[in-house]
């Protein structure tokens, strides 16, 4: 580590800055926030899964509730309301919170409640990437062109740089890959 620019002490060269208590905006901050959010879940009973450090497991009896952390968002949802609720009330003492309800939409995932459940969906995800390439018109295609020709305008001039056209859709194919 090295002193900031500006900071430099003609007296102590090599001295160095000891972080004692993470700033908001420095790249500490997300690391000490997920620590104490994890020691808060841990302290309500809540446990770390093995495949994934960002989602967090309650289970007593017949109670069964699931914290998953993407970044500063937390998703809260269980079988038991009331536990839900409390587990929100708990977190709202030591962070400071705004419950945003019930889930409607995360990370361009839709989410619907059903009589059985959840209905997850992409389609305005997918739409909009239509929207964005200017394709949300365009029919579908039980075969579709060969990628080996080279596309050119109607006036018969060179197509233009494809880089955009292609990321656009390697997003698009990416979704509806893993959905």
């Amino acid at each position: 580590m090295k002193q900031p620019p500006g900071f430099r002490s003609p007296k102590n060269p090599d001295f160095v800055c000891y972080l004692t208590k993470a700033i908001y905006g420095l790249k500490q901050a997300p690391r000490a926030w997920y620590s104490a959010l994890k020691q808060a879940l841990l302290e309500f009973s809540f446990i770390t899964t093995k495949s994934h450090s960002s989602l967090f497991v309650f289970h007593d009896g017949s109670i069964l509730a699931y914290c998953i952390v993407y970044v500063d968002d937390l998703i809260l949802t269980g079988n038991n309301s009331t536990f839900v609720a409390s587990i929100i009330d708990q977190l709202g003492q030591k962070f400071s919170i705004k419950d945003l309800g019930s889930l409607h939409f995360f990370l361009g995932v839709e989410v619907i409640p059903t009589k059985d459940g959840l209905f997850l969906t992409q389609h305005k995800y997918i739409q909009d990437i239509l929207a964005k390439t200017s394709m949300d018109g365009a029919k579908d295609v039980t075969t579709p062109l060969s990628t080996l020709v080279s596309l050119q305008l109607a006036n018969g001039s060179p197509s233009i740089d494809s880089t955009e056209y292609h990321s656009d859709w390697s997003i698009a194919i990416l979704v509806l890959n893993s959905t």
